[in-house]
């Protein structure tokens, strides 16, 4: 309260009912600038170069589907200490340095090596050592090294810098989630995080989103491995640096690829759906960037007459001959497709691969007849809520009721202006709040003319109960104002959905509501009592 009370005691010491040419200016060109700002609510965009922002309209207005997505963190950990046994394997085979076992731990966030001599263990940690300067994904070393004299190396993964990986796949999947909902035609998606792992998917105006949820739902790594040619299709385990992986049109036959990958799908720019020249068969036409074009012109160049395994998702989608050398950078994907599926591959390879799998934790639709019944519904209270309270100052305040009004119509406009501005979504209730925002700045021109009523019966002349008038009832209008403002702004940051929207509704009504009750409101009094110099006050 202190605080309040320091700015209340900053006001101008000048007359309240005085207002400059510039102070009267700057008012009516922000009013003007609220209409213009409406008019894209209202009106088509004249010309595709031109800025024009409306309101969103939320699921329960329009109609449309709801995902809630969560980012597989333990997959996370998982790929990143592969990575790094990986990295182990490569690190300690130039120095002919042995050993026992080499063991991944995603429970534990570790890689626990062992060597055969523990005398070696001053050349591993040697070599080991770069592996924990790297860049991580996140721009940061994220490795502990650690050792024991019995030839124990245990690298663990940093808590800080696991965190910051974490925060970096979910930013990574709402971008590549984006990307794939994007590449749909889905007008208007609302694509936001939720929590820590969780991202918040709306899509106005899809009843049956599954194809939508197929398409979030593939990670979409794809890999170009060589295959195993030495491996037995019928054995139990494949070879040391290889694994079977299943065929994606057979997925009972395994085929033995080498876990290295030769070439990584995130070098790729392009994927199209096409259909094969020769067969007629649909497939998928891809093209790398300049340094997959290479790696993959070195590769099929040392490779030929071998076969080259094209993995998605961990299941292979086919695994072709390399009959000459492939150096233009482009090739092409077949697979029994059909037009449909061709055409998913290539939009998810386009995309980006997500980091991590998602999965659909809650799902939900509104259909578009119950969105216009809401919105009806909302329309209807707004106006019913607006009437009563235009009747209700007019006749209770006369002319000053009138003033009033003016300043909630201006109200109402520019709080739709800066949501339309912001790009802002309006659900149910959005428009509750802006209901009770209407009801809000009714109060505070209640508090006014209810003081200028007292101070004219005090035998105070015109100008100066209007002086009076505002002046005291500024302080109750300020601190109700300030005290609702910051109460909304919590609400804002700790909740959740609906919540957050109305909060939000509220906190930009309270601030419209304070310029046009303690600005226009008394530029209209004071223009009207400088033309008319009336000895007692309509009020």
């Amino acid at each position: 309260m202190a605080i309040l009370r320091a700015l209340r005691e900053r006001m101008p010491s000048v007359s309240m009912m005085y207002f400059s040419r510039l102070k009267t200016a700057l008012i009516v060109a922000v009013c003007v600038l609220g209409a213009v700002f409406c008019l894209p609510n209202l009106l088509p965009s004249p010309a595709s170069w031109l800025p024009w922002r409306s309101l969103h309209l939320g699921l329960d207005l329009r109609g449309g589907s709801y995902l809630l997505l969560e980012v597989d963190m333990k997959a996370v950990i998982r790929e990143r200490l592969e990575t790094l046994t990986d990295g182990v394997r490569q690190a300690l085979r130039p120095g002919s340095i042995f050993y026992a076992s080499l063991v991944s731990q995603p429970d534990a966030n570790r890689v626990v090596l062992r060597l055969r001599d523990p005398g070696q263990l001053g050349a591993a940690l040697d070599a080991l050592r770069p592996l924990t300067t790297a860049d991580s994904a996140t721009g940061r070393p994220d490795i502990d090294l650690a050792s024991d004299p019995d030839g124990t190396v245990t690298l663990t993964l940093s808590p800080v810098a696991l965190t910051e990986r974490a925060n970096a796949a979910v930013q990574q999947s709402i971008e590549i989630v984006r990307r794939r909902i994007d590449e749909t035609g889905v007008v208007d998606p609302q694509i936001t995080r939720q929590g820590s792992d969780r991202i918040v998917v709306q899509l106005p105006g899809i009843e049956d989103p599954n194809r939508i949820k197929e398409l979030l739902g593939k990670t979409a790594h794809m890999t170009f491995q060589l295959v195993d040619e030495s491996a037995s299709p019928g054995a139990s385990a494949a070879p040391p640096g290889s694994e079977f992986l299943p065929m994606q049109a057979q997925p009972n036959q395994k085929l033995a690829v080498r876990r290295r990958v030769d070439v990584d799908g995130g070098d790729l720019t392009d994927a199209r759906a096409g259909s094969n020249g020769q067969t007629g068969e649909w497939v998928v036409n891809f093209a790398f960037n300049s340094v997959g074009a290479r790696r993959f012109a070195d590769i099929t160049r040392a490779n030929v007459n071998h076969r080259f395994a094209i993995v998605l998702d961990r299941a292979i989608i086919s695994a072709p001959v390399i009959r000459e050398p492939i150096t233009g950078g482009r090739g092409q994907i077949s697979g029994n497709f059909t037009a449909a599926s061709a055409n998913d591959l290539a939009v998810l390879l386009r995309a980006g691969a997500l980091p991590a799998p998602l999965t659909v934790v809650e799902e939900r639709s509104v259909g578009p007849e119950l969105g216009a019944d809401s919105i009806r519904a909302g329309a209807l209270s707004l106006a019913v809520g607006f009437l009563l309270v235009i009747g209700f100052m007019g006749l209770f305040y006369g002319l000053f009721g009138w003033f009033a009004n003016v300043s909630v119509v201006i109200n109402l406009v520019l709080l739709i202006a800066i949501m339309s501005l912001g790009g802002f979504t309006l659900t149910l209730p959005g428009m509750a709040g802006i209901l009770l925002t209407l009801g809000m700045a009714v109060d505070a021109n209640i508090l006014v003319n209810e003081r200028i009523r007292e101070e004219q019966k005090g035998g105070r002349p015109p100008l100066a109960a209007l002086e009076a008038g505002f002046r005291r009832a500024y302080s109750t209008i300020f601190d109700s104002n300030m005290t609702a403002f910051l109460a909304h702004v919590m609400l804002f940051v700790f909740g959740t959905g609906p919540v957050r929207g109305f909060a939000l509704t509220i906190t930009i009504g309270i601030a419209t509501t304070m310029f046009t009750n303690w600005m226009l409101t008394r530029l209209l009094v004071s223009r009207w009592y400088a033309a008319r110099r009336p000895s007692l006050l309509p009020v």
